[in-house]
């Protein structure tokens, strides 16, 4: 394998790991921004009123793209095992 290679397959592998991440992260994040905001407007601190929306709404995005994000890892997988001959020489 040369380093052309080698530096092609991670970036590969950089962006599908960004691709797969973002969206979770995103939400994660948004919700964050929202119960913060809520909470100042409230002077309400709650510890769990901050943690559980987050995990809802991540939990329910997860459960959503789930079939997105297989099919793109799998497709990912198979094409590196398709690549795999051409890694050896």
């Amino acid at each position: 394998m040369n380093p052309d290679y080698a530096v092609e397959l991670l970036k590969g592998m950089m962006t599908h790991i960004v691709m797969v991440a973002a969206p979770l992260l995103l939400v994660g994040m948004v919700v964050g921004l929202m119960v913060s905001l809520f909470q100042a407007v409230t002077s309400l601190q709650e510890q769990t009123l901050a943690f559980v929306p987050k995990a809802l709404s991540v939990t329910a995005l997860l459960f959503f793209i789930l079939p997105w994000l297989v099919r793109t890892l799998v497709d990912y997988t198979t094409g590196i095992f398709d690549k795999l001959p051409q890694m050896v020489q």
